[in-house]
């Protein structure tokens, strides 16, 4: 029941949020899934408490035209291991529609 409360208790950072955590295969169906989609991989890290009000910040630049996912995963750990307090959150930007087609948080701050 504890970890009960302590999900329910925790804040939601887009629709992936309000499910469980994803494993590692499953991260890497969503990293796969952005990249059939001609997306560009971003990956964007904040501080917990900054999270909600201000913008995160990127970590270098979007990965335009990524075809590896092991690449993406890559980055996203490089960037998890510099600020490992930090949340860090995958983006696919869509260029057709000049928007986020998809973004989650792959690592939750502390």
């Amino acid at each position: 029941m504890a970890d009960m409360q302590d999900y329910e208790s925790t804040p939601k950072y887009g629709t992936f949020s309000y499910l469980p955590e994803f494993t590692a295969e499953q991260t890497r169906e969503q990293i796969a899934f952005i990249i059939s989609q001609g997306w560009n991989p971003a990956i964007e890290h904040v501080e917990p408490h900054r999270a909600g009000k201000y913008f995160w910040y990127m970590w270098k630049l979007p990965m335009f035209g990524e075809q590896s996912v092991d690449r993406v995963l890559s980055e996203i750990e490089a960037c998890h291991r510099a600020h490992p307090a930090n949340h860090v959150r995958l983006i696919g930007y869509d260029n057709f529609s000049q928007s986020q087609g998809l973004q989650f948080v792959v690592h939750r701050g502390r």
